[in-house]
């Protein structure tokens, strides 16, 4: 039996921004964002375009939620179709996170997106009261400042505030649960993807163990989830018991242990040619975050996604290298490699590429015996500079110049998405 006498017992706030895309476009064009039509996309003027997100409304009434497309949106004279102005709504993301200042110290707020947060508010009582009352006074101050909706979740950590965000606060507005709670609420949760932290891979493999819901997964024996997962199977465990040590700022500490680069693409790519030409492209990027950040990898990972129109699916595989690298054509070979090895010949509609096992950059030793090696990546660090200086489409590969190419229109986005 698990005890939690010896657990750690905080007052932790998980705070979303209900619809934030589509709320602040609301409130922006003066609606409200409860009770509006609205829904935001990348791009008005490409039907391809992704919904970023839609208002309560559209979702309820219409089933337009983030990831429809626009040419999906029905031809309705109350919906309200908008650009996505990333710039407004990082200025207003931060501003509510300024507003966090006024109830609890900077180092107790964890920014975990662009629309969550958590807040550790142990010894605010006498200022603000019970946990729940300063959940109503933060919800109160953002609606007044910003006439924005929120949810808040309450928890004794990380990990049980936003389990109650997601399973409860987000129906109620706010909710709070505590190690009691875990057996009633949490272990009764089915299908297991509802659960924070269990994909939809994981969730297969752990069905095919047997274990449809929370509670099945959390009286599994350890040791096998251990043996069959590794760490994960022991993080699994504890978590279906709703315990966690993270501690607020914890997940910035540790610093970034991969970089990643994916996009949903604007139309079908069926020419392997024009996916190659694509890849190349997030491979670069990739390579880029990698260096800014004076770090190289070993493990790349290249995703594919089918279209729908072929009946979707795809593949995720990995591939680890002799030696780290940050350098483009590196990865873009091992990508091609995966691809190689795995693509089925059908129209792609997603990609992503991630370099992970993250090592130093000034760690890496060069062999010189391969001057080309130092040459490739100390132009990487040249490339990098231009586009610092002149803009990230000062110097680009001529794949980016194709009709395939997506890099010279993404590079004018913030986020991906219109500034």
């Amino acid at each position: 039996m698990i005890s939690y006498t010896k657990i750690p017992h905080q007052k932790i706030l998980c705070i979303d921004m209900k619809s934030f895309f589509a709320s602040c476009a609301a409130v922006k064009l003066g609606l409200d964002p409860l009770t509006c039509y609205l829904v935001v996309v990348g791009d008005i003027n490409q039907q391809g375009s992704i919904v970023l997100a839609a208002s309560p409304k559209m979702k309820s009434e219409f089933g337009i939620k983030t990831g429809n497309r626009l040419f999906e949106v029905p031809n309705d004279p109350r919906i309200k179709i908008v650009d996505a102005s990333m710039a407004s709504f990082l200025k207003t993301s931060t501003d509510i996170t300024k507003l966090f200042y006024q109830f609890v110290p900077k180092e107790c707020i964890h920014v975990y997106s662009i629309d969550e947060s958590f807040l550790k508010i142990d010894g605010t009582e006498r200022l603000w009261g019970s946990a729940l009352d300063t959940a109503r006074k933060i919800r109160e101050a953002i609606a007044k400042q910003f006439q924005l909706p929120c949810s808040i979740g309450i928890g004794p950590n990380m990990l049980m505030a936003k389990l109650c965000l997601d399973l409860e606060a987000k129906k109620r507005g706010i909710a709070e649960w505590t190690y009691t709670d875990v057996k009633t609420k949490l272990w009764n949760v089915t299908p297991l993807s509802k659960m924070w932290g269990i994909g939809p891979r994981l969730e297969r493999t752990l069905n095919r163990m047997g274990i449809m819901t929370v509670g099945q997964l959390a009286n599994y024996p350890l040791a096998l989830l251990e043996k069959k997962f590794g760490i994960i199977g022991n993080q699994l465990y504890y978590h279906t018991h709703g315990i966690d040590f993270s501690e607020i700022g914890a997940p910035i500490l540790k610093g970034q242990v991969s970089f990643a680069k994916g996009q949903i693409l604007l139309r079908d790519y069926d020419d392997p040619k024009e996916i190659k030409h694509v890849i190349l492209e997030m491979c670069e990027e990739v390579a880029r975050r990698a260096r800014t950040a004076r770090k190289c990898g070993r493990t790349v990972s290249l995703g594919i996604g089918y279209s729908k129109h072929v009946g979707g699916g795809g593949f995720y595989r990995s591939k680890t290298m002799e030696e780290p690298t940050n350098v483009t054509m590196d990865i873009y070979r091992t990508c091609l490699e995966l691809f190689a090895e795995n693509y089925a010949h059908r129209t792609v509609r997603k990609i992503s590429v991630t370099l992970s096992n993250v090592s130093d950059d000034d760690m890496l030793q060069l062999s010189l015996f391969e001057e080309n090696k130092v040459r490739e990546r100390e132009l990487g660090y040249v490339m990098d500079a231009i586009r610092k200086k002149h803009g990230p489409n000062a110097i680009l590969r001529a794949v980016s110049y194709t009709k395939a190419g997506t890099a010279r229109r993404r590079n004018k986005l913030i986020g991906g998405h219109q500034a």
